[in-house]
């Protein structure tokens, strides 16, 4: 591959970036064109709704495409097992580049801070990290042992000097601490209280936030001089969740039984309005309902069915079903079992958010304390009410 084909294609991701992001700071520009994606990238991709396997060398312009378009480049399926003819998932990728971007611009490293980065991946993110810190300053951990190896030799490649640790991000990393700066390139549904002892008072930590109900947000707290940490959300992020906290439930095997004997009853509140479509109600919904889940079945096979909605609790105790017979637009027929009766609790959290003028991600926020996670809108002094 010449120098040339992914100079322009570099040059071009960073004018469509700086387009979307109003502009990128020298620094950030600098980090990019020192440290090249496509050099961290391994020789096979996989591309496209499917997931196909795209090669270096067998399609070596789809293949530099992928590596600089503005968008995540998949490069690892079902944790590195051959999925044969089955279906594929990613489970490892390099981040889009203007999210890299806009989270670098909210982590604010100097150089001579001091940064653990969680999720090591390709180790393009370290890269950068290690061109604005200072080679030396950057310690990243990944849980996949073959990928810590190949992201290790790439950075010594490169000549960036970057500590990669093979191991659980979830307990971070003692030896560098403390850190001036946190970085997770993984989601995470409860903050690992680790990450709150190895970074200093007045440090940072940012990490996308994923909930049961919903993913697509930020997370940067400030960690205090008690070990506690508190700050805002801001919007629109997708990663994949962090691997010891995945649940993979599924309604039919894990939730619902054949005996179970559900109560009926009806709404008026609209199954698309909390579950698909208006991602602020659904970001609302996923903080104050910390332990539950949903997922749509299209057309059934349930007379005078043609969608339903499915709400479980992450502990498949209690479920919910929200039926839409392809007619009433305002009237749903609810199925509920369990000791909780989750319908109630969804129309309960629908009714604050709407309440509270239809608050969006920006306006909440996130304590974490040793004693536990406390979300909350506007300030730290009011809490968002848990469901449950």
């Amino acid at each position: 591959m010449d120098d040339s084909s992914s100079d322009t294609a570099l040059r071009a991701l960073l004018d469509e970036v700086s387009t979307e992001l109003d502009g990128l700071e020298a620094p950030v520009i600098q980090a990019a064109l020192a440290v090249r994606r496509h050099r961290f990238l391994p020789d096979r991709l996989w591309v496209g709704d499917g997931y196909a396997p795209c090669d270096r060398a067998g399609s070596p312009d789809t293949w530099l495409r992928a590596a600089y378009a503005d968008e995540p480049a998949v490069t690892q399926v079902n944790d590195g097992e051959d999925p044969g003819d089955g279906d594929r998932w990613p489970s490892s990728s390099a981040s889009a580049p203007s999210i890299v971007f806009r989270m670098l611009r909210m982590l604010d490293v100097r150089p001579g801070h001091k940064v653990l980065e969680i999720g090591t991946g390709t180790g393009w993110n370290a890269g950068l990290l290690s061109y604005l810190a200072g080679a030396g300053n950057v310690t990243s951990v990944e849980v996949d042992a073959t990928l810590a190896a190949d992201a290790r030799e790439r950075l010594l490649a490169e000549g960036l000097g970057v500590d990669v640790v093979a191991g659980d991000g979830a307990e971070g990393y003692t030896g560098g601490a403390p850190y001036d700066r946190l970085v997770s390139t993984c989601a995470v549904r409860t903050v690992p209280r680790p990450w709150l002892t190895q970074v200093r008072p007045g440090g940072v930590i940012l990490t996308p936030w994923d909930a049961p109900w919903t993913c697509y947000g930020l997370l940067r707290l400030t960690v205090d001089d008690n070990g506690s940490a508190s700050g805002p959300f801001s919007p629109y992020s997708a990663f994949m969740l962090m691997r010891s906290q995945r649940t993979g439930l599924r309604i039919y095997r894990d939730v619902v039984r054949e005996e179970h004997v559900p109560d009926e009853s009806v709404t008026t509140l609209s199954p698309w309005d909390v579950a698909r479509g208006n991602f602020e109600a659904r970001f609302a919904l996923g903080l104050q309902l910390r332990d539950v889940w949903h997922t749509w079945h299209e057309d059934p096979d349930v007379d005078g069915v043609e969608t339903r909605l499915w709400v479980a609790t992450t502990d498949a105790t209690s479920w919910a079903a929200v039926d839409f017979d392809g007619k009433s637009e305002d009237r749903f027929t609810v199925w509920q079992h369990g000791p909780r009766r989750l319908w109630d609790e969804v129309e309960a959290a629908h009714a604050w958010w709407l309440l509270h003028d239809r608050p969006g991600p920006g306006r909440f926020g996130l304590t974490v304390a040793a004693t536990g996670e406390t979300p909350w809108l506007d300030d730290p002094g009011r809490p968002v009410p848990a469901g449950g």
